[in-house]
């Protein structure tokens, strides 16, 4: 019955995801696929190469992060594993908890430890977090008076507060451990130590490596919207992408695909960006942060089965 559940319940999220695509997102922006399709097809081969050049440039940088947070992993292993995670999150509802044991099977067998592993994750996922909190505050100080004049920016503040205070209260794990009792207490002191030793050893290359990945996404972001014909200023840009960043928490669907693009649409929408444009240029952004990252994890975990396979 679990089994079945699980499986039910993965069909319903795709389902929802495939629903919010095609009848909701261009439902948000009031236009029809027919415009949409006219916008993309004006986006020639050079962009697109310049696109995928860029994007590629952005999971690089990532891999800092993960490099950062997990000693003596290379880049080019970094580099796997954030590919291949984000491939099965992209897949699954709820998919973070399955992205995670598949990088942790990936690193183990590069010799890492499951508590180093155990503590990577949790640093790097800290760091994630806190990116995302972040994004919304820098918005407003970029351009105050468009965040706070438009509901869709004020509800994501509100949640990147919400999340905020979680990550606080994450770093607090004494004071949870208390509430847990003796075992827990002991047991998050040790992951609490584990997590202070890379935090002080990594943090600069971490938050560096979160900082390019970040503007490169960015520009990634305003690349695709004025390919499609949307030039926005510094100020719509980075409040857009905060809203999309936020907004991959939805986890109702894979990824957050369908939410992130109907809200970042809405956002746009509401701040007098023309419909048709916006809608392409939102899609063309997911389609590289969301459905090349499917068949490049798979590219990677088929290759690393194949290695472990003649390793074994």
């Amino acid at each position: 019955m679990r089994r079945w559940f699980r499986i039910a319940a993965s069909l319903a999220s795709l389902g929802l995801a495939a629903w919010l695509l095609v009848a909701l997102v261009p439902a948000v922006g009031g236009v029809a696929w027919t415009a949409v399709g006219e916008q993309l097809r004006t986006i020639g081969a050079g962009t697109a190469l310049g696109l995928t050049a860029l994007w590629l440039a952005g999971l690089w940088a990532y891999t800092y992060v993960l490099t950062g947070s997990l000693p003596n992993l290379r880049n080019t292993q970094a580099f796997g594993l954030n590919a291949a995670g984000s491939a099965i999150s992209n897949v699954l509802p709820f998919g973070g908890a399955a992205g995670v044991a598949v990088t942790a099977v990936m690193a183990s067998s590069w010799g890492h430890s499951a508590r180093a592993i155990t503590t990577s994750t949790i640093v790097s996922g800290l760091w994630n977090a806190l990116s995302r909190a972040v994004l919304p505050v820098l918005a407003l100080a970029v351009q105050g008076a468009v965040v706070l004049g438009n509901g869709v920016l004020v509800a994501t503040i509100s949640a990147a507060g919400g999340l905020l205070a979680a990550v606080v209260v994450l770093l607090r794990l004494r004071w949870l451990g208390g509430l847990l009792g003796g075992r827990a207490t002991r047991f998050l002191l040790r992951v609490r130590r584990q997590t202070n030793q890379v935090v002080r050893d990594g943090w600069r290359q971490m938050t560096l490596g979160m900082l390019a990945y970040l503007l490169l996404q960015g520009v990634l972001l305003w690349w695709c919207l004025a390919a499609a014909g949307v030039h926005l200023g510094l100020g719509p840009t980075v409040a857009a992408y905060a809203v999309s960043r936020l907004l991959t928490l939805a986890v109702i669907t894979p990824g957050g695909v369908g939410v992130t693009e109907s809200g970042t649409i809405a956002l746009l929408v509401s701040l007098g960006t023309p419909a048709a444009p916006a809608v392409a240029g939102v899609l063309l952004f997911a389609f590289f942060t969301y459905l090349m990252e499917i068949p490049l994890g798979g590219v990677v975990w088929l290759s690393w089965s194949a290695r472990r396979a003649r390793s074994g």
